[in-house]
């Protein structure tokens, strides 16, 4: 237990001590809040450019309908002809120009857009909506039908959410449940590939080094592993905190510096926010209120560690079994992909049936379990699966750390041969 603890000393501060872990400790945050700040920036830059709209109406019956925005103004062109608006637009560089033809009986008109490039989805489909709902008038109209009535009788539902105990919840509260579940998710699946891949590489170049070879002469094998494991996941978790305590500072000093209000970035997202009413957005704060904070934290902490150990192990044992990082290739794919279809069935399956088949089962599996088990948490899972879940996850632990070992044991001191599948499936015979 002794020469485990100054293992993980040794592995933690040769993390901490690299001078590219520490550019990368402090850079990074720098990096990322730059990002942030400079895409929010251009976002309010790109939402403050006016567009300049010029509309050549031939019918005279639509021009009337298109009101000046924040976003759009809009110029008539239609005293001129067609060939001359276009010149007009061209030669003042407006956005683009709308052409409405003479309206011919039951017929919709070929109604065209020129500009120099193609326009904006959103913006094209507000166009076709205020004609298109023009056009609806005047044919209602020719019919004898009262337009106004035909709106005043329309009925606006508005469907109350709750569950069989009258608790009530908003129409959101899956997006938000995601959210929180995503979030912890893909931030884990994230943690095990950089942090992984480093004691991977940790392994090869001890190995490469010879260094291993002295180390195991007074160190048992499977302490080595564990050692390197324990130390460069603490040398993680320190990096970790110092980013998101960086990264929280230097965002609010950055944003203020730079002028960029990170609450006003207008886009898809805040429109839709606007459409919220105020007691939905209440039922909406009631709804992250519930959430199972103390639960989720929790879970993520057992998941955390457990699924870090779990790939970590695997990623010790291949370090160990190749020469050089370029080896590693053929053994990546199995690794990276139960992450990666972690992460698919909880956005794909876990938002669109939380208790279903498919997302329970996959709650269970080991390898998918601390991504798709995180994902579920927020929707409420019962305490037997969770129980069932992680005791499945430790028993894995126990058995994959027991393969790597026996890998580990042997290929730590394997040179000049590129190991296969059968290769590592005699070692385990060792």
């Amino acid at each position: 237990m002794r020469n485990l603890k100054l293992i993980i000393k040794r592995e933690y501060l040769a993390r901490v001590k690299n001078k590219a872990f520490i550019v990368m400790t402090f850079v990074s945050p720098l990096i990322l809040v730059g990002m942030i700040v400079l895409i929010a920036y251009l976002v309010n830059l790109n939402s403050e450019a006016q567009r300049v709209v010029a509309i050549n109406d031939e019918s005279g019956q639509f021009i009337s309908e298109f009101k000046d925005s924040k976003e759009i103004k809009y110029i008539d062109l239609s005293a001129v002809e067609l060939d001359a608006a276009k010149t007009i637009v061209k030669e003042k560089e407006y956005y683009g120009l709308l052409y409405i033809p003479q309206l011919k009986q039951n017929t919709v008109p070929d109604i065209e857009f020129f500009g120099k490039e193609a326009p904006a989805f959103g913006f094209l489909t507000q166009m076709e909506k205020i004609i298109g709902d023009k056009l609806t008038n005047r044919q209602l109209l020719s019919q004898g039908i009262d337009v106004e009535l035909i709106e005043a009788s329309q009925a606006k539902i508005d469907i109350g959410i709750q569950n069989f105990s009258g608790e009530k919840t908003s129409k959101m509260s899956t997006y938000v449940k995601m959210f929180f579940g995503g979030a912890a998710g893909y931030l884990l699946m994230m943690f095990i590939i950089i942090y992984g891949n480093m004691v991977m590489r940790s392994v090869i170049e001890e190995k490469t080094n010879r260094i291993v070879e002295i180390i195991i002469s007074s160190v048992k094998p499977i302490h080595l592993m564990l050692g390197k494991i324990l130390g460069t996941s603490f040398a993680g978790i320190t990096q970790f905190l110092i980013w998101v305590i960086l990264g929280g500072i230097m965002l609010t000093v950055i944003s203020t510096i730079a002028g960029v209000d990170m609450a006003t970035v207008h886009g898809p997202q805040q429109q839709a926010m606007e459409q919220i009413s105020d007691n939905e957005l209440q039922q909406l704060v009631i709804d992250i209120a519930r959430l199972p904070m103390l639960l989720l934290l929790v879970s993520f902490l057992i998941y955390f560690i457990g699924g870090y150990f779990l790939y970590s192990a695997i990623y010790a044992a291949i370090g160990a079994a190749v020469d050089s990082e370029t080896d590693t290739q053929q053994f990546m794919l199995p690794v990276i992909l139960p992450l990666m279809l972690g992460i698919y069935v909880g956005f794909f399956a876990v938002i669109e049936n939380p208790h279903g088949v498919v997302s329970t089962v996959f709650s269970m599996i080991p390898l998918t379990s601390p991504i798709v088990m995180l994902m579920r948490i927020p929707f409420g899972v019962t305490w037997w699966e969770l129980a069932i879940s992680i005791s499945i996850l430790i028993l894995s632990i126990a058995g994959v750390v027991w393969i790597a070992a026996k890998i580990y044991r042997v290929g730590i001191l394997m040179y000049g041969k590129k190991p296969s599948y059968k290769e590592l499936y005699k070692w385990l015979k060792y």
